[in-house]
């Protein structure tokens, strides 16, 4: 025969006081919109991003880290390396670390993605622009 257990009888689990990551960062605001840090370890980042319709961001690339983006909703135009692709609500692609590319917003609606990042070096000083519709620094010619 089976028997049960009075719920005052079961030990109870401890639960975390708290969770803790390191660099976790407030929301910053860019010109095409704004993200937020959500969680940042050894090797990776989390990050959600959001993109102002009809923005794009700079036409970039990093030399120490990969991203991968998921839409949570709108559409992204994404050009990475020569491909050009149009990506939609629950659909991702990945960016390889060194490969030039550009993230857009062509719909009327904000473009909410989540990006994660892997890499050795995650720092947003990585950041390689070519082309930038806001004048923010480009390469130095040598």
């Amino acid at each position: 025969m089976i028997q049960s257990q009075e719920v005052s009888q079961v030990p109870a689990l401890p639960l975390p006081t708290s969770i803790t990551t390191e660099r976790v960062a407030a929301t910053e605001l860019r010109p095409w919109g704004s993200f937020t840090v959500l969680e940042e370890g050894r090797g990776y980042k989390i990050k959600r991003i959001e993109v102002k319709p009809g923005h794009r961001l700079s036409l970039q690339m990093h030399y120490h880290r990969s991203e991968h983006w998921i839409v949570v909703s709108g559409t992204a135009k994404v050009i990475c390396g020569n491909e050009e692709l149009v990506i939609h609500q629950n659909q991702s692609t990945y960016v390889p670390q060194g490969n030039m590319h550009r993230l857009e917003n062509p719909g009327v609606i904000p473009l909410v993605l989540i990006e994660v990042q892997n890499g050795e070096y995650l720092g947003e000083d990585d950041i390689m622009r070519f082309e930038d519709d806001y004048a923010r620094s480009k390469p130095q010619e040598k």
